[in-house]
């Protein structure tokens, strides 16, 4: 719930899902800039979604791992995790993903 609010002050779209859901998302073609998984996603484990996003081809979203357990970073970096954050989220870490993405997306749509 802190996320989410910290996602909407920075004007983000949210979808919120356990890990299956987000799988199944991935797999009806639903496209996501960036994912934050929680390590203790109900449903399906964090290393379980974040390889099947990865084995689906997604390598263009960036996946952010959060967890308030500092030892969970190995499993979310084995698993495919482009990041690892721990909790709680600073607002100015969250922001700074937040324009990374949006810079990256940007400079893709740029045309030569």
């Amino acid at each position: 719930m802190v996320l989410s609010a910290m996602l909407r002050k920075l004007h983000c779209e949210i979808t919120i899902m356990n890990g299956k859901e987000s799988v199944d998302l991935f797999i009806e073609g639903r496209k996501f800039d960036i994912v934050f998984c929680d390590k203790d996603m109900p449903i399906m484990s964090v290393p379980e979604a974040v390889e099947k996003i990865r084995a689906m081809g997604e390598s263009d979203v960036k996946i952010v791992g959060l967890s308030a357990n500092n030892n969970a970073q190995e499993v979310f970096m084995s698993a495919g995790a482009d990041v690892f954050v721990p909790k709680p989220v600073k607002f100015d870490v969250l922001e700074a993903m937040i324009q990374e993405v949006i810079n990256k997306k940007n400079n893709t749509m740029v045309g030569v």
